[in-house]
């Protein structure tokens, strides 16, 4: 953990407290479940059944990052066929300022909906959910112009999906004009084909749309670990775009990459 996510200490607290960004790897219910859990772990309380607290915390979270879950969070929709599914989810208003797609099987003319819906009720989206709808790279980038565009994302959620690496790249492109995803500070990776990190231009370019929520374990601040001091600060100089933007690809932080970024 030290090599891969830049840590200085692997103890529980300062993973869970110390570093703040650690709520960026995961999703906030997941981050929630955690630290209640260290807590019981850390200070039991003496009154009461701890235990069963524990195991129900346990429960609630194997039960929540389990992909069978992201059918129930539909409630009575899930019981009907999915063109029903996605008619009922895409009529209306978003509730609470979410799009939630997250288990039903989506196809490419369906994603032609999709599209029409955000370009409609894009001023109120917050938060999209596409978890475990079967999604591929291209079809995320049939996506990717409507997404990109919504003023007010802050969350994306991609997880549980048939992704690859080779959509990393059109990502982390995007990403680094600031005009595309102007507020997102989290998006959802997990459990896809074969993403296990995330490139640090892709990172980077998500620091700099959240500059006050903490830095990511994976980027060494000033002071902090190898290279430290004014020549850290004159390496990231030189590696930034004249335009002050997120680091080039082709630079030499191409091959540094960060493992157990992306959510789960």
């Amino acid at each position: 953990m030290h090599k891969d996510l830049g840590m200085e200490s692997t103890s529980l607290d300062d993973v869970l407290y110390r570093y703040a960004s650690f709520r960026n790897l995961v999703d906030p219910i997941t981050h929630d479940l955690i630290i209640s859990l260290a807590r019981y772990i850390h200070c039991p309380k003496p009154e009461g059944d701890s235990l069963g607290a524990m195991e129900k915390l346990c429960r609630q979270l194997t039960y929540h990052l389990s992909p069978h879950s992201q059918w129930r969070r539909h409630r009575g929709l899930v019981k009907r066929k999915p063109q029903a599914c996605l008619k009922a989810v895409l009529a209306g208003s978003p509730p609470d300022n979410t799009v939630d797609l997250s288990g039903i099987p989506l196809t490419s003319r369906d994603l032609e909906r999709v599209t029409s819906y955000l370009q409609r009720c894009g001023e109120q989206v917050d938060s999209v959910e596409l978890g475990f709808t079967g999604l591929t790279d291209d079809m995320v980038l049939q996506l990717l112009p409507a997404l990109s565009t919504l003023p007010r994302l802050t969350t994306l959620a991609l997880n549980g999906n048939r992704l690859t690496r080779a959509l990393l790249r059109d990502l982390t492109d995007t990403l680094k004009d600031p005009s595309k995803f102007p507020n997102v500070t989290w998006i959802d990776l997990g459990n896809n084909v074969d993403i296990f990190s995330l490139p640090q231009p892709f990172l980077l370019s998500l620091r700099k749309r959240s500059p006050k929520q903490g830095h990511l374990p994976t980027i060494l601040e000033l002071g902090e670990g190898p290279g430290s001091g004014e020549e850290a600060r004159d390496e990231t100089v030189d590696q930034e775009d004249p335009g002050g933007g997120p680091l080039d690809p082709a630079k030499d932080l191409e091959g540094r990459e960060t493992v157990g970024a992306v959510q789960t």
